[in-house]
């Protein structure tokens, strides 16, 4: 049975609330697809029959369900490559030139997935000799409670560590496990994995010297995308920097205080923002 406009409308006002992302109407499809097996798993027919059931029922559960159902979970590790490169030859060396006394440096990897990005930002860190009498730590968050528990256990398939590991990482911060790779317990105990909703605002003990957020403003409307750039700057030291994907920026957005970061020939850097000029 096809969906209901009714209906969609229903999971699609559900799912912003919930977690920001914004469904246009052509993205059906997704619904079906993402949220079939929670059909199944329910005994209902289809996902008409859903909405009904949520309606009726408005389990907190459920709706946790739906949104985790929904939200895009694909990570590799050191996707893209030319973030982690800044992250040590431009971005912590930037920061340490404008606070000279600086040994500890604050992380928040937010919408971390499966844990690839932390995991990746530990070990950029702790393979550069240039960076080794800093101290860090990493806040990995996401809103979805099954893919926090995979990251913080820490074990990924042969096909996942083969999509961006480079050999020597794998052999020096991985043990395996058949035919598993285990991250070791020197990589794990530089993160903390919690739950975080980016529809919230940050209360987190202290401010971050650095922020990423890469490839998921993409999936929100022009106002959420605001909320979540002010409460991220406002998370930030003075000093700090907004890492996003290359295609996402900040531009638009009044009243914030960022500016696209340059590299050493004067050029902008592509999804890499700082809070001071």
């Amino acid at each position: 049975m096809a969906l209901q406009s009714q209906d969609f409308e229903y999971f699609s006002n559900l799912i912003k609330e919930k977690s920001g992302i914004f469904l246009t109407k052509d993205k059906d499809y997704l619904l079906e697809s993402r949220l079939h097996p929670i059909v199944q798993k329910y005994g209902l027919g289809s996902l008409n029959q859903l909405a009904v059931y949520c309606r009726e029922n408005k389990e907190g559960s459920l709706f946790e369900e739906i949104v985790e159902a929904m939200t895009t979970n694909e990570s590799l590790f050191f996707r893209d490559k030319k973030p982690f490169d800044c992250l040590k030859d431009i971005i912590i060396p930037r920061i340490i030139g404008k606070c000279p006394d600086k040994r500890h440096i604050r992380i928040w990897s937010a919408a971390c997935s499966t844990g690839q990005e932390p995991y990746s930002i530990a070990m950029t860190i702790m393979e550069d000799p240039l960076l080794a009498s800093l101290t860090f730590e990493i806040l990995a968050t996401d809103v979805d409670r099954n893919v926090i528990d995979k990251a913080q256990a820490g074990k990924y398939s042969q096909f996942e560590v083969q999509r961006g590991v480079p050999i020597h990482y794998l052999i020096k911060y991985f043990t395996q496990e058949g035919e598993d790779w285990c991250v070791k317990d020197v990589l794990k105990q530089r993160i903390k994995f919690t739950k975080f909703n980016l529809l919230d605002k940050p209360n987190f003990s202290s401010k971050f010297d650095i922020i990423f957020c890469r490839n998921v403003l993409i999936y929100f409307d022009a106002q959420t995308k605001t909320n979540i750039i002010m409460n991220m700057e406002s998370a930030l030291e003075p000093h700090g920097a907004l890492l996003l994907g290359c295609s996402e920026n900040v531009f638009g957005i009044d009243g914030t205080g960022f500016s696209n970061l340059k590299n050493g020939e004067g050029g902008l850097i592509s999804g890499v923002f700082v809070t001071d000029k």
